[in-house]
């Protein structure tokens, strides 16, 4: 019986360390970061726009609409994020340990 055991156990594969996953893409803060970043260019942008429509040198009111619609999608969508992170946070501190 013992020697049945042991040839199970000698065609297991022996334990390893867990490999650790490759993040392309960075780890949660890079993203946050890159979506700040983005969020803000988007409002920077928008800015511009509607400074240089409103003193006549130039841009297009389309394009200057397009620009804000862009930024005002940018920031509700980072404003979602933001709150899905504080409930996230809020039910892990209502977790009982």
């Amino acid at each position: 019986m013992i020697n049945h055991i042991n040839a199970i156990n000698s065609t297991l594969p022996s334990p390893t360390a867990p490999q650790k996953a490759d993040n392309p893409g960075g780890g949660f803060a890079e993203q946050l970061k890159s979506a700040i970043n983005s969020t803000n260019e988007a409002q920077v942008t928008a800015d511009k726009a509607v400074e240089e429509l409103h003193s006549g040198q130039g841009g297009n009111l389309h394009e200057v609409m397009i620009s804000l619609e862009k930024a005002d999608i940018s920031m509700r969508l980072f404003v979602q994020l933001r709150n899905k992170a504080v409930d996230a946070y809020q039910e892990i501190m209502r977790m009982n340990v």
